[in-house]
C-alpha cells in the first residue's frame, strides 16, 4: 500500500512538474514565431490580401500568444520612479502606445468611462514607448482611474523583452491579463475612418473594451465559483 501511494504521489508530482514547465512566457513564444509571421504578413500586405493579413495576426494570437505569461520588466511611472509590471495584482487591461500614434476621437473617453465603471475589479494601465515628456504631453486626457507608465528604450537598449514586446504586434494594441499574468486575449486598436464622427468612434471603442473586460470579469467570477464549489462540496 505504501509502495502504491509513493508512486501515485510521485507520479502526481511528475506531472505538476511537466505542466509547470510548459508554461511559457510572453516573449518566448513570440520570439520563436515572429520572424515567420512577419515574414508571410508583410508578403500579405504587399499583395493587398488583406483577408489573410488578419488571418495571420488571429492565428499568432490564438495559437501562440494567448494563454502565454507576461514578462515580468521595469517601468516608469509619470513620477519617474520605477516599479515592476507585476506590482499590479488585480487581472489588467494593458495598452501599449506611442506618442506619435493618434487616437480616434472617441478613443480616450470610451475607455475612460469604462475604467470609472471598472476600476475596482481591473488595473487599467497604458504603456507609452516613448520619453517622460512626450509622454506627460500625450496623456492629459486620460482618468485618473489609468495607470500611466512608460518604457525609454534609450534606458532599455539591451533588453530583449522591451523590443520584442514593442515591435512584434504594432499600436495600439490591447492584452487582457489574468491575475496570475496569463494573457487571455490580445487585440487590436479599433479602425475607422480618421474623421469618424465622435458618437460613432466611442461606441465602437466602448464595446471593444468592455467585451475584453467582460472576458476577464467572467473568468473571475468562475474562479470564484469553482473555489465556492470546493469549499462547500
Amino acid at each position: 500500500m505504501g509502495i502504491k501511494l509513493l508512486y501515485l504521489f510521485l507520479l502526481v508530482s511528475f506531472s505538476a512538474q511537466s505542466q509547470i514547465g510548459q508554461e511559457s512566457y510572453f516573449s518566448e513564444a513570440i520570439g520563436k514565431n515572429i520572424r515567420k509571421y512577419t515574414k508571410n504578413s508583410q508578403m500579405a500586405y504587399a499583395e493587398q490580401d488583406f483577408e489573410r493579413a488578419e488571418f495571420l495576426f488571429d492565428s499568432l494570437i490564438n495559437n501562440v500568444i494567448n494563454g502565454s505569461y507576461l514578462d515580468n520588466f521595469k517601468v516608469r511611472k509619470l513620477s519617474g520612479r520605477k516599479i515592476e509590471l507585476y506590482k499590479f495584482e488585480k487581472p489588467i487591461f494593458l495598452m501599449t502606445y506611442a506618442s506619435w500614434c493618434t487616437p480616434g476621437v472617441g478613443e480616450i473617453p470610451a475607455l475612460n468611462e469604462i475604467a470609472e465603471k471598472h476600476y475596482k475589479d481591473i488595473d487599467f494601465v497604458v504603456l507609452f514607448w516613448d520619453s517622460k515628456e512626450n509622454v506627460r504631453k500625450s496623456t492629459r486626457d486620460y482618468s485618473k482611474r489609468i495607470n500611466i507608465i512608460y518604457v525609454d528604450e534609450k534606458e532599455n537598449t539591451n533588453d530583449h523583452i522591451v523590443e520584442i514586446m514593442k515591435h512584434s504586434l504594432g499600436f495600439p494594441t490591447s492584452f487582457f491579463i489574468d491575475e496570475n499574468k496569463r494573457i487571455v486575449d490580445v487585440r487590436r486598436g479599433v479602425l475607422h475612418p480618421y474623421n469618424e464622427k465622435y458618437e460613432i468612434s466611442f461606441e465602437l471603442n466602448y464595446n471593444s473594451f468592455l467585451n475584453g473586460i467582460s472576458l476577464l470579469k467572467n473568468l473571475g467570477d468562475e474562479e470564484k465559483e469553482h473555489f465556492a464549489s470546493k469549499q462547500n462540496p
